[in-house]
């Protein structure tokens, strides 16, 4: 480390909707902390400036998918990604923090030194590797891959004459109008894309190996509306909030102590969305149970629309090869198209890519434990966000940044320079950290910490069970263990610190 290395308290990496999150509450709660933020892309935005594919929206409500502190003002609750985009953009904006944010520093690794009680991160900068200090090391990196998406190895793909796309790297210039397109796929993209594109599209066909469950949602709020004409903007925000907190956590526990009952309730608003005599039993009955994976939202029916319009049609078969014209199925049918888009999923990837070194030893993620589902055993003063699979992401964001702002008021309150989670107990057993059995998360989930099977280290689900634990908790609880530096050790900032203006 020289002289000139740069030092902040807290370092954030990514400057998406949980990053700039961060960046907000740090400033209101510690806002004699510094800090700066890494972000690998050019621009704000993360996953809503990544991508860009026709229809791009949220799969859930802006009243929980938007900051705690910040209300969602427009009509519809189901937002298209340039308006979440605009929300997070402007949300920073508003903050000045985009004066800290370093675009284009792509974090490779970060080494912990106890004897300092200090990070020392490595960011790609271009071709040069830039080196920053910082107290805390908070990552916000999400949780896939960013310049790759999941593309399974498909028989045949270099004969076929027409296009194939994925929305991960959706071409501007793409030009579907009156061509016929196959999207491979059964996920939030996929239903999310069949209607979209079908507004100009000859023909849209959703080729799915197995059913989702889709559920649709009306697009705009109409309580919402009520409570805020009421209440005032900030505080019918926050009872929206929490009214679609409470509905959400309700519909999730029916789903998994009632399965069958919720089933034969989805079954039947499915069959009311389609034509009478549509085959809901081949194309919309999953064979697990709801939540077993993540409902897909519609607003307004959307897909149900576009299908019953004739516009869209669902086929579920498993692809033999692809061919010069379309598609060979197995069971011998064959699909044609000008444009094949392959929503068929995400890369996982842990925090970012960055290795991480405590005192030497590299960290071996898959040895780790999550303690309170944010922060890793026997790493000191870190952190990383994961958001809920049965809720909004931003719910969970917001309580790391909360958890996060009371840990580091608590150390400055007691001059404690490290914080570390230590697995003590031998009765805790490992656990998945993404309990989910969705494609994308099993083909990866080796590569993450685990969780325990007993509390801080079981994995939460609970908003509600978070808000009382990470917001008002007890921070020494037993398993988190303090420590100071010998006060002579004590150093000045490195030149070059920043300071929050």
């Amino acid at each position: 480390m020289t002289e000139h290395t740069e030092h902040t308290d807290v370092l954030i990496v990514g400057a998406g909707l949980s990053g700039i999150g961060a960046a907000r509450h740090l400033q209101t709660s510690l806002p004699g902390k510094t800090y700066a933020i890494l972000e690998a892309r050019d621009v704000i935005g993360g996953t809503w400036d990544l991508f860009r594919y026709p229809g791009v929206r949220s799969d859930s409500d802006m009243y929980t998918l938007g900051y705690r502190f910040r209300p969602w003002t427009q009509g519809k609750a189901i937002a298209d990604g340039p308006s979440i985009l605009r929300y997070v953009r402007d949300t920073a904006a508003e903050a000045g923090i985009g004066e800290h944010i370093r675009f284009g520093h792509r974090v490779i690794g970060a080494s912990w030194s106890s004897a300092d009680a200090r990070w020392t991160v490595e960011a790609l900068h271009g071709t040069e590797t830039v080196t920053m200090t910082c107290g805390f090391l908070l990552m916000c990196s999400g949780y896939y891959r960013y310049d790759q998406g999941y593309l399974p190895s498909f028989a045949g793909i270099g004969d076929f004459r027409g296009q194939v796309v994925h929305p991960q790297h959706w071409p501007t210039d793409l030009d579907y109008a009156g061509k016929r397109v196959v999207v491979i796929g059964s996920g939030a993209t996929a239903v999310t894309l069949v209607p979209a594109m079908a507004e100009t599209a000859g023909h849209v066909t959703m080729l799915q190996r197995s059913p989702t469950y889709i559920v649709p949602m009306p697009a705009e709020d109409a309580i919402a509306i009520k409570l805020r004409d009421m209440l005032g903007t900030r505080r019918g925000y926050a009872a929206t909030r929490w009214k679609n907190v409470l509905m959400m956590t309700l519909f999730y526990k029916l789903c998994r102590r009632r399965p069958a009952m919720m089933r034969d309730w989805i079954r039947k608003l499915t069959v009311k969305q389609l034509p009478a005599g549509y085959d809901v039993g081949t194309h919309f009955n999953p064979v697990y149970n709801p939540w077993d994976q993540r409902l897909c939202l519609v607003p307004d029916g959307d897909l149900f629309r576009a299908i019953s319009d004739g516009r869209a049609s669902v086929v579920t078969d498993r692809i033999a090869s692809f061919t010069e014209h379309g598609l060979l199925l197995e069971s011998g049918a064959e699909l044609e198209a000008d444009i094949v888009v392959t929503a068929t999923g995400l890369q996982l990837l842990a925090l970012g890519g960055a290795q991480l070194t405590v005192d030497g030893r590299p960290v071996q993620l898959p040895e780790t434990m999550a303690y309170k589902s944010m922060m890793l055993s026997g790493v000191p003063n870190f952190a990383f966000t994961i958001g809920y699979t049965n809720a909004s992401w931003t719910l969970k964001a917001d309580l790391v940044s909360e958890f996060a702002c009371r840990l580091l008021a608590y150390m400055d309150s007691r001059g404690y320079d490290a914080c570390v989670p230590v697995k003590g107990d031998p009765n805790v057993t490992e656990r998945p950290l993404i309990d989910f059995s969705a494609g994308y998360v099993l083909r990866s989930i080796d590569q993450f910490p685990r969780s325990g099977s007993r509390a801080p280290w079981r994995l939460g689900m609970s908003y509600a069970h978070d808000v009382v634990t990470l917001r008002y908790g007890r921070i020494s609880d037993g398993v988190m263990r303090f420590s100071r530096l010998p006060r002579a050790q004590a150093r000045p900032e490195a030149a070059g610190a920043t300071s929050r203006r």
